[in-house]
């Protein structure tokens, strides 16, 4: 059952250790990387970064879209730096990666929206550390077909885009998207390239109904997307959207028991799940794959 909001219940209380973080973001300084876990403020930062993962943010810091629940900045970006894929190419390597993340801003002021740059991305990862899986967030690209088509060419393991909540809060807290659009996304990947798994992610807690969430995942299912994940939204500040009510970890389990009899390969679902966290486990438990 679900908590109404007042106070962050006791299962929400994970602590960031940032002395296990150290070695991790000096890497990433020193080669002059971003990454989404933290310009996100995601809160498995410490235990990520202590095990040597991250989520590569491409394309820059600044996006073009505002939603409300997002803590990334907003504004206008800087020119794409053709550099940036071979750099990561190197942290993957240096950082003993199994299973990579790529992720990015939003890019409207770009004629293909990134692709270009997440496809060169991905061929040198490839070149460079053959054996790793490569999964790429992408932004919806406005649904520009060659865009699409560039990704799904270079051969990730997983093409992710997250529809992020239901269709009935887009307007409210995901300014600029649509969610039609975002289904049309992953499908058209799985058309493209029958043999990509795709991915995608929601939050709770934001004032979804059950019949919501169930129908997005039934939506997900009807395009063949094969991996989910579902977490807490948790507001980043005072200024983003508000949290609206904690969901109890038993309806995450509840949702994940749902979602497998639906037919997704894998999902993961609780209260600090994101995206990107334990990402290797979708590819890992799906093919076996022990690194």
């Amino acid at each position: 059952m679900r908590d109404k909001i007042n106070m962050k219940p006791p299962w929400l209380n994970k602590k960031i250790h940032l002395g296990e973080c150290a070695e991790t973001k000096r890497l990433l300084r020193e080669m002059k990387l971003e990454t989404v876990c933290e310009q996100a403020s995601c809160p498995n930062i410490g235990e990520c970064f202590s095990l040597a993962q991250a989520t590569f943010l491409i394309l820059g810091r600044t996006c073009t879209r505002s939603c409300s629940f997002c803590n990334i900045v907003k504004g206008k970006p800087s020119p794409p730096d053709p550099e940036e894929p071979r750099r990561i190419a190197r942290a993957v390597g240096r950082l003993s990666l199994k299973h990579v993340v790529i992720t990015s801003v939003t890019r409207d002021d770009l004629a293909d929206g990134g692709a270009g740059i997440f496809a060169d991305t991905v061929l040198q990862i490839r070149q460079n550390t053959p054996r790793v899986t490569i999964e790429i967030l992408i932004p919806d690209f406005n649904l520009f077909p060659d865009s699409l088509k560039a990704v799904a060419e270079a051969k990730p393991d997983i093409i992710a885009h997250n529809v992020e909540t239901v269709p009935s809060l887009y307007r409210s807290a995901r300014q600029g998207s649509d969610y039609g659009r975002s289904l049309d996304v992953l499908g058209t990947i799985k058309k493209t390239a029958p043999q990509l798994k795709t991915k995608s992610g929601i939050m709770l807690g934001m004032g979804e109904e059950e019949a919501e969430v169930l129908a997005v995942m039934e939506d997900l299912r009807a395009i063949e997307c094969d991996f989910l994940s579902i977490g807490q939204y948790l507001a980043p500040s005072k200024r983003h959207y508000p949290v609206k009510e904690y969901v109890a970890p038993g309806q995450f389990s509840r949702y994940k028991e749902m979602g497998l009899a639906m037919g997704f390969l894998h999902i993961e679902s609780g209260p600090y799940v994101r995206s990107s966290y334990m990402a290797g486990e979708y590819f890992r438990n799906l093919v076996g794959y022990g690194g």
